[in-house]
C-alpha cells in the first residue's frame, strides 16, 4: 500500500511539473511574439527553475528510496540535466534564463524546443506513474 501513496505523490508532482512546462512554453512564446519583454520573461522563468528542480529531485529520490529502479532510471537523466543547468550558470547572468543572451544565436528557439522535449518527457513519466499506481492498487 505504501507504493500506492508514493505513486499518488509522484502523480501529483508530475502534474505540477507538466504545468510548469506548459507555463515555460507559454512564457517563451509570449516573448517570441513580443507580448512581454525579455527582462519580464526571464524573471518569470528564473523564479520557477528552483521549484522545478526540487520537485523533480524529490520525485527521483522517492523512486530511489522505494526501489523502483526502472522509474529511477527514467527520472535520472532529466534530473541530472536540470541540476547541471542550475549549478553552471555563467557569471554575470541573472539566472538560467538571461535577458541579454536570450535573443542571441537562436537561443530562444532552442529553449522552446528544450521545454517541448521536457513536456514530452514529463508526459511519458506521468503515464508511467499512472500505470504503476494502477498496478500497485490492483496487487
Amino acid at each position: 500500500m505504501e507504493d500506492a501513496w508514493i505513486f499518488v505523490f509522484s502523480l501529483v508532482d508530475g502534474m505540477g511539473l507538466l504545468f510548469l512546462c506548459v507555463y515555460f512554453i507559454i512564457t517563451l512564446s509570449d516573448l517570441e511574439c513580443d507580448y512581454i519583454n525579455a527582462t519580464t520573461c526571464c524573471s518569470r522563468l528564473n523564479r520557477c527553475i528552483l521549484p522545478e528542480l526540487i520537485a523533480h529531485t524529490v520525485q527521483t529520490g522517492l523512486m530511489l528510496i522505494s526501489w523502483h529502479w526502472f522509474l529511477l532510471l527514467l527520472n535520472l537523466p532529466l534530473a541530472a540535466f536540470q541540476s547541471y543547468r542550475y549549478f553552471t550558470v555563467p557569471s554575470g547572468n541573472i539566472g538560467v534564463y538571461d535577458p541579454v543572451e536570450i535573443h542571441n544565436h537562436r537561443q530562444l528557439k532552442s529553449m522552446t524546443k528544450e521545454c517541448l522535449i521536457k513536456l514530452g518527457y514529463h508526459l511519458v513519466l506521468f503515464f508511467a506513474y499512472l500505470y504503476s499506481l494502477i498496478q500497485a492498487l490492483l496487487s
